[in-house]
């Protein structure tokens, strides 16, 4: 395993604005890649984001030829999970659908990271109570997840993907449209609101967990998860903002839900604007799979956010996981479509969903970041079978699509952390796409019944 220099408190900011990690160099001919307002004067005329569910980065690819993986694991002692102190395991390799949901709070988080250590896996706990002890100490079979496989090996597997926070799904979202869940200089939202759906749509008496700035937790202390609604909710602007301000266009393909207090489970659920306005209906588009609509009709926006089916998410505990078909076939659809030339597919998943990884992310505020998450880059100037060691948040995503249309920036993670555009080389020959294997084509998604399960089912 490659040694992974740990940041602390201040130390700029975890990343440079304008340097690439891990000994990356931005490539000469992307240095003056971004000059139009609202118009990109780069190849790249479209990013869809495609954002699949709680798996760590060495979950998925641990044994991935040159990666950052690891098959062991060390842990602590629990008598009771019939474990010795001080030893080193083998992982265990199992299949892609597993049977339990783990525990994949900031608790979890900040227990399992031990002070950098990344030894205390085995002494978490699952929500109802029981250890967990080696259920997080397991990689996925990698013929399981072959699609995934075929994406790195062809385009570019970035392997220091880091979540903006150690926590849970709501706010990896809303890290995904912003980059940061901060409600003040001292507070952001922590893991889940206390009931469901997400959102302006939550019911009545729902609140949001806070974590502060030297990463104290206040369970049920926050607002309503609704901008804008009460005067004591929060209030934020997100990417659409930016996109709207430049007349850049943009979608939320989210799949159906089936509850009395709201139809859909989507970040902008939270923002109330969105939620009470227009563009709850004319961009925040259901089911997900009306994207092949949109990519077979020509009018696939500029920007695209979609989320997938729980039966396609990757989450663990479900008792399907069609998650690298899915991914596939949306890959294909795009791959053999007049947007293939102009378009960049980034593939993540949102948090790490209680599973081992061996890389001690950095801690600065607000908890620190998380623990690695897979992202796979895929496009006609992706650099080729190319393993990024950059070093990447979720905001270095929201600062490739800024800088790509000349948006200007949030001032959150978007400012601190390093763009993935060295993950692309624009001089480069395009690419020619080849169709990605797979077990199910989009005629199978598009006929697909809707499970209406929420993608993270933890809420």
């Amino acid at each position: 395993m490659r040694i992974f220099s740990i940041l602390t408190g201040a130390s700029v900011a975890f990343l440079c604005a304008g340097c690439a990690g891990g000994g990356s160099t931005v490539p000469a001919q992307n240095a003056h890649a971004f000059r139009q307002s609202g118009s990109p004067s780069t190849p790249i005329k479209h990013v869809v984001l495609v954002i699949e569910e709680n798996r760590t980065f060495n979950d998925f690819f641990a044994t991935y030829p040159g990666a950052d993986g690891s098959t062991t694991a060390a842990i602590v002692k629990f008598t009771n999970c019939h474990i010795s102190q001080n030893k080193t395991v083998q992982l265990k390799k199992v299949p892609l659908v597993v049977p339990n949901d783990l525990n994949h709070k900031y608790d979890s988080y900040f227990a399992a990271y031990d002070n950098a250590k990344m030894d205390a896996f085995d002494t978490l706990r699952f929500p109802n109570g029981p250890l967990e002890c080696m259920q997080p100490l397991e990689y996925t079979d990698p013929s399981q997840i072959q699609p995934y496989w075929d994406m790195a090996q062809q385009y570019t597997l970035a392997e220091h993907m880091f979540p903006t926070q150690g926590s849970t799904s709501f706010v990896a979202h809303q890290d995904l449209i912003r980059g940061s869940t901060q409600i003040d200089t001292t507070q952001a939202l922590l893991n889940d609101p206390t009931a469901g759906p997400w959102g302006c749509d939550a019911p009545g008496g729902t609140k949001t967990d806070l974590i502060t700035q030297s990463g104290k937790q206040e369970g049920g202390q926050g607002p309503f998860p609704c901008t804008n609604k009460f005067p004591s909710s929060y209030s934020y602007a997100t990417l659409r903002d930016l996109l709207d301000a430049k007349g850049v266009s943009w979608k939320y393909y989210v799949p159906p839900l089936n509850n009395k207090f709201g139809s859909l489970l989507t970040a902008f659920d939270a923002i109330a604007p969105v939620r009470y306005g227009s563009e709850w209906k004319s961009n925040v588009i259901t089911p997900e799979t009306k994207i092949f609509d949109d990519i077979s009709s020509g009018t696939l926006p500029a920007v695209s956010w979609l989320i997938p089916d729980a039966n396609n998410s990757d989450h663990p505990g479900e008792a399907v996981d069609d998650g690298p078909a899915w991914v596939a076939s949306v890959v294909n659809a795009i791959g053999g479509s007049k947007y293939w030339g102009s378009t960049a597919i980034i593939v993540v998943w949102d948090d790490w969903g209680g599973l081992y990884d061996n890389l001690p992310p950095a801690q600065h505020g607000f908890g620190g970041l998380g623990f690695r998450v897979p992202a796979i880059f895929i496009s006609p100037y992706a650099r080729a079978g190319y393993i990024s060691p950059t070093n990447y948040e979720f905001g270095s995503i929201l600062k490739y699509i800024e800088q790509n249309w000349n948006l200007g920036s949030l001032g959150t993670t978007d400012k601190t952390s390093t763009s993935i555009i060295d993950s692309f080389d624009y001089s480069q020959s395009p690419i020619q796409f080849k169709q990605i294997p797979s077990s199910h084509s989009k005629t199978y998604f598009i006929h697909q019944r809707p499970s209406y399960v929420p993608p993270d089912t933890d809420m």
